[in-house]
Order: structure tokens, then C-alpha cells, then sequence
């Protein structure tokens, strides 16, 4: 391994990931917050929700009358006063997410027009955050064959807001008529209010004629009550929220970037939209990497988006795990690179890493152990192939979620 590099790779995760994380923005997002005159219920769902809610505790204190947080497991890091956390499935919902959303239900249902739901979103509030129209297990079966085929992440939220008592704005529905103000942490490329977390509190721009196209060019397996509400409409129209975006992905990136830049790194920013295939994207970063190593110049390229997996195998793994491990392949043997990939939630994919880092050794270390990088990735075994050269990025729940960054060093 390339210790110089690998040291330069967790500086840059660490420190754009400290740049991201929710407190100041909740805090920026209230100010100019006025709720009306009766009681006050906070709402908090998705993989940030318990740092949005403890720093929207510290803001409001004795104002809030109440609330609950919805999180995935272990991503609870203390109690917060008045508010009752619970921890739930993450990606596939599971009882916790069901009991807890009807738990959030029961709190906004006896609320009138002089009352107000703050509602803080972030992203995998999907899986977090439900309340299913057909049985959660069949929920939880559509959720993985979305999640096993190769959908993006608007397809798939297209089709589990027509499933869900919550998404699609109905959340709002549920509230009113109490005003809901919603500040959202965005992990969907280019901010679409209505596809983060599935919109529970934004009016639906998709369509059920969407919906159906989805569930057919991937062979979704749907019973006919799944497929009647796929038929249904989402809520249009909405007007009692207020609604402030509060972080994205383009933010994660430029943060990268500066730390790139105070490590004597030139930084390039490809994108903060990447949305491909995991390891089309490692095989991308891996060429550019291969056409400027050797110039004498240190380079950052930076790309920041979500990739998808195609389940082929039956390994353990994440998509920057497995982006990380298909670069390995194209750098192989080129001194003075790296490519590293992480999720800015600190978790990737069902694992306990956020990511991955590989460099010009990777390949030839997992050799040496009798391990060939493309069997592993048609079994989606990245995880411990990573695992094997110390290539893994654990950082522990981080308390923000928003998409991930793709970086290729070269240093010289």
C-alpha cells in the first residue's frame, strides 16, 4: 500500500465530512423559523435525523412540545429531551420502521391549524420512514428487487411513494391542518424536494404511467393490489408546508476540494451529478488517473453523485466499495495513484464500512493472496477483498447524509 496516499485519502474523508455535517445548517435553517401559537412537534426521519434534531433542540429548547426521531441502527448517539428516538431498517424497511412511522402519525393526527410540525428529512428516510398500503412483506420484496436490478434512485422512490401511507406528500396530508416546515438534507442528484427520502411532505411530480413503465422494464414482481396502487395518484398540491434545502452533494464535493487543495493537490471537480453504474465509475476515474500520472503535477479528481449496483453475486459489499475495487484493475502498477469512494453517511451498502480505498498495489496484494479482483466483483464481494489490503474506509455512523464522493490522487 501506498501509506503517503492512503494518509492523504482519510485526511480528505474526514475533513470534508466534518464540513458537511448538519448542526450549523439545521441552525441556519430556524432562524428565520416562526412557528404558530399552538404546540410545536418535531418529526426527524432518515440516516441524519438524530444530528438534525439535536441541533434543532439546542436552537428551540422548551419551545418544542414534542417529537420523535426515526434513524437507522446504531446512528443514535444520546438522548434528546422531549424526543423519543427510534432506530429502524435501513435499506429494506423492517416492524421498527412501520411501529415508528405510526408512532409519528399518532403525533401529528390530533394537531389543529394553530399548530406546526417541524420536519427534518434526510436521505434513506425511504426505508426509515413507513407506513406501507400493502403488507410489509411484500414491501420489504419490492424493496430489494429495486434495490438488486440496477435502479436509480428516483426510479425507485417513483414506485414506493404509490406503496406508502407517508411519501408522496401524504405525510403533509396527514399533518394538516397543521403548517409543516421542512428542512431537508438532499442525497439525490440535483435537489428534487419530491424525490429525496420520497417526499413526505412535497407534492408529487411522477406519475402513475411512470410508475407502471418502472415496474416493467425491470420485471417487478408486484401482486395485484401493489400493481392497483402503482395505478394511483400522488397528492399535486399541497399548502401547508414550507419547505428549506439545507445540504447537498455539490457542497460534500466542494468541501473535498479544499482539502485537496491545503494537501498541495490540484483539484478538478468532474461532477457533482455522477450517476452510473459503481464500476463504470471506478473504471472512469481509473483512466483518468492513467493519463495524468507522471506529469509532475499532484491532481484531485473529484465526482460526486450516486452510483447503483447490479446484483450479480452473492458477496458482501457497497456501490463505493465496489467503484473503489473495479479503479484497482486500471491503476494497477502506476505509481503515485489512488482512487477512494465513500459514502458521506459513513455506511455503504449492508456493511460496517463507508467506503473504499485502492491504489497502484491493491491488485497485486490480492494476487499475492490468490484473489482475482473480477471474480470478486461479479460475486460483489468487495468488502472483503477490500478487507484483505486494509482498503477499507470505516468511519462510523458520520450524522449526514448527503450522496457520495469519488476521488482519484496522483502524486506525481
Amino acid at each position: 500500500m501506498n501509506r503517503a496516499l492512503r494518509k492523504d485519502a482519510d485526511t480528505i474523508v474526514e475533513k470534508s465530512v466534518r464540513a458537511v455535517l448538519p448542526d450549523e445548517a439545521v441552525a441556519r435553517a430556524l432562524r428565520d423559523f416562526q412557528p404558530g401559537s399552538g404546540k410545536l412537534i418535531l418529526v426527524a426521519a432518515g440516516k441524519a435525523a438524530w444530528q438534525m434534531a439535536k441541533a434543532a433542540a439546542e436552537a428551540l429548547g422548551d419551545r418544542i412540545d414534542g417529537g420523535i426521531v426515526v434513524t437507522k441502527y446504531d446512528h443514535v448517539k444520546g438522548e434528546i429531551p422531549r424526543i423519543t428516538c427510534r432506530e429502524a431498517g435501513h435499506p429494506v424497511p423492517d416492524e421498527n420502521s412501520f411501529s415508528a412511522t405510526a408512532e409519528a402519525l399518532e403525533l401529528v393526527k390530533p394537531l389543529g391549524k394553530d399548530d406546526t410540525v417541524l420536519f427534518l428529512l434526510s436521505g434513506g428516510g425511504s426505508a426509515l420512514f413507513e407506513h406501507p398500503l400493502i403488507p410489509g412483506e411484500e414491501l420489504q420484496d419490492i424493496t430489494r428487487q429495486l434495490l438488486s436490478c440496477g435502479a436509480d434512485i428516483v426510479e425507485m422512490n417513483t414506485i414506493r411513494k404509490r406503496l406508502s401511507g407517508v411519501k408522496g406528500g401524504r405525510f403533509a396530508q396527514a399533518a394538516a391542518p397543521a403548517q409543516v416546515f421542512s428542512i431537508v438534507l438532499s442525497d439525490v442528484l440535483g435537489d428534487p424536494l419530491d424525490m429525496i427520502a420520497s417526499g413526505p411532505t412535497y407534492p408529487d411530480s411522477s406519475t402513475s404511467a411512470q410508475a407502471l413503465e418502472i415496474a416493467q422494464r425491470y420485471g417487478l414482481k408486484l401482486s395485484g393490489e401493489a400493481r392497483a396502487l402503482l395505478a394511483g395518484e400522488t397528492p399535486k398540491e399541497l399548502d401547508n408546508v414550507t419547505t428549506q434545502i439545507t445540504g447537498s452533494v455539490r457542497e460534500l464535493c466542494r468541501a473535498a476540494a479544499g482539502v485537496c487543495e491545503s494537501l498541495g493537490y490540484e483539484p478538478v471537480l468532474l461532477t457533482d451529478e455522477l450517476c452510473s453504474e459503481a464500476r463504470e465509475a471506478g473504471s472512469f476515474l481509473a483512466s483518468i488517473a492513467r493519463s495524468h500520472a507522471g506529469g509532475g503535477k499532484k491532481l484531485a479528481y473529484i465526482a460526486g453523485g450516486e452510483t447503483v449496483v447490479h446484483l450479480t453475486g452473492k458477496g458482501k459489499g457497497g456501490r463505493n466499495q465496489e467503484l473503489a475495487l473495479a479503479a484497482s484493475i486500471g491503476i494497477s502498477g502506476i505509481p503515485g495513484t489512488a482512487v477512494f469512494s465513500l459514502g458521506s453517511d459513513g455506511t455503504d451498502g449492508p456493511t460496517d464500512a463507508a467506503g473504499g480505498y485502492v491504489d497502484e498495489d491493491t491488485c497485486t496484494e490480492l494476487k499475492a493472496k490468490g484473489i482475482d479482483v473480477r471474480t470478486v466483483l461479479s460475486d460483489n464481494d468487495a468488502y472483503n477483498a477490500l478487507k484483505e489490503t486494509d482498503g477499507l474506509i470505516i468511519t462510523g455512523p458520520t450524522g449526514t447524509n448527503v450522496n457520495d464522493v469519488s476521488v482519484a490522487l496522483i502524486q506525481s
